[in-house]
């Protein structure tokens, strides 16, 4: 998967999206197409992405040739411009009829009236992984096909030389086993023992460094409510897990000079690498049977992982919803999952299409992926206040990344947090 990592929240420009929102756009909502069909418009954010817009374009060439009511038309976006398109078309009322969204961003659109419930039957949302889909207000505003997932690469070779435990998805690696495994291959001669991306930016850092916050037992939120952040991100544990985050670029296990990617580990310069899915299949082609995948360490809360990401929703002003829970029903075909994932190097959304994947089965050399996603994943706070949320985060994540003090780190980011929830009244909560 040539994107780092899972959809990147992008600020608003309103100048530029405005621009692209008028070039190119490949049919008109509601429009009649030459042979009486109504026409359905789609954007997705795959632009640059070969491999995923053939998927589709199947999936809509499919689809178009297999009823006589509706044509689906579809244009594609650069991926750092996408947010800023669709935020402009809502403004404007000019809203496709299907887009694509980053999952966590979901309940903001919602939230802001640009999407409608999905309306999909239950029988369908049911068979996806609870990542997959998108609950804003006690209904499903968006599902989608895949999900990723972070774990942890090693060479078995190395693990065994220096006497560390292999991990398993029932027994991870503990706190201490953790610590102590980073200590022993810095004194074998890892300058560097671990690479955990932090040279990455922007969604990168919630979705990959919240799950070991909350697996510490604190949160970017206080879930029960949604109407603040205090006793979540900065309490006890919240605190314990940034002196933890600090302590490893202090002593050296962890740094920010790397590439972005897996390179340093394909490379032996590191023994570890938590990372993605992604770049599962480079790593498999690098280090073959010697490759491990682990699960993230067990800081006392249990481990975690990030979930939720590229999804489909139904906008607020479609102009023929039941065409567009048709296209998207359809689309949702266990051959068109299967074909995505195995493309893609994401996991598939049903076990069906897993099973029949040639990474992702039972004997998959990607299956441990599955796994940890099952087992570990949590979302992303489902509140219209997560683009704050993540935009704090990684500033008060690499402000204590650069050593700066802890618990004053954590409170400003709480009042800000908090600050923009109350200015929106809550947002709904």
């Amino acid at each position: 998967m040539k994107r780092s990592t899972v959809p990147i929240l992008v600020s608003v420009g309103l100048v530029g999206a405005l621009a692209l929102t008028g070039c190119g756009q490949a049919g008109v909502d509601g429009q009649t197409s030459a042979d009486g069909r109504t026409q359905l418009t789609m954007w997705t954010h795959s632009a640059g992405n070969p491999a995923e817009l053939e998927v589709y374009e199947q999936i809509i060439s499919d689809f178009n040739a297999s009823q006589e009511d509706y044509e689906v038309v579809h244009e594609s976006f650069p991926q750092g411009a996408y947010n800023d398109a669709i935020v402009a078309a809502a403004a404007s009322g000019d809203l496709p009829c299907l887009l694509d969204l980053d999952g966590p961003i979901m309940p903001n659109w919602a939230w802001a009236g640009y999407l409608q419930p999905l309306g999909l039957p239950t029988e369908l949302t049911d068979t996806l992984l609870p990542t997959a889909v998108g609950t804003w207000d006690g209904e499903i505003y968006s599902a989608g096909y895949w999900d990723a997932a972070l774990g942890i690469f090693a060479r078995q070779s190395v693990l065994d030389a220096n006497g560390i435990r292999i991990p398993t998805t029932d027994e991870p690696w503990t706190a201490d086993e953790f610590g102590a495994a980073l200590s022993t291959l810095k004194a074998a001669g890892y300058e560097t023992p671990i690479d955990i991306g932090a040279e990455d930016t922007g969604e990168w850092w919630p979705y990959a460094y919240s799950p070991l916050l909350q697996s510490f037992g604190g949160d970017l939120i206080d879930r029960s409510t949604m109407l603040s952040a205090d006793g979540a991100l900065n309490g006890q544990d919240a605190v314990a897990w940034g002196e933890w985050f600090q302590s490893i670029f202090a002593d050296g296990y962890a740094n920010a000079n790397g590439t972005v990617g897996n390179q340093e580990f394909i490379d032996d310069k590191v023994a570890l690498s938590y990372t993605g899915v992604w770049n599962g299949l480079a790593a498999v082609d690098a280090v073959g049977d010697d490759l491990l995948i682990l699960p993230p360490p067990n800081f006392g809360d249990g481990p975690k992982i990030g979930g939720g990401s590229w999804q489909w929703s139904i906008s607020a002003n479609c102009n023929d919803a039941e065409g567009a829970r048709q296209y998207l029903e359809f689309s949702f075909q266990d051959k068109y999952i299967t074909e995505f994932a195995d493309k893609q190097i994401v996991i598939p959304a049903t076990d069906a299409a897993a099973q029949a994947s040639e990474y992702f089965g039972d004997d998959g050399v990607l299956r441990p992926f599955v796994d940890f996603s099952q087992e570990y994943a949590v979302l992303r706070p489902e509140t219209p206040a997560y683009a704050v949320i993540s935009t704090t985060f990684e500033t008060a994540a690499k402000d204590i990344m650069n050593g700066a003090d802890v618990k004053t780190t954590l409170d400003r980011a709480v009042a800000e947090i908090d600050a923009n929830i109350a200015s929106n009244d809550g947002y709904g909560f």
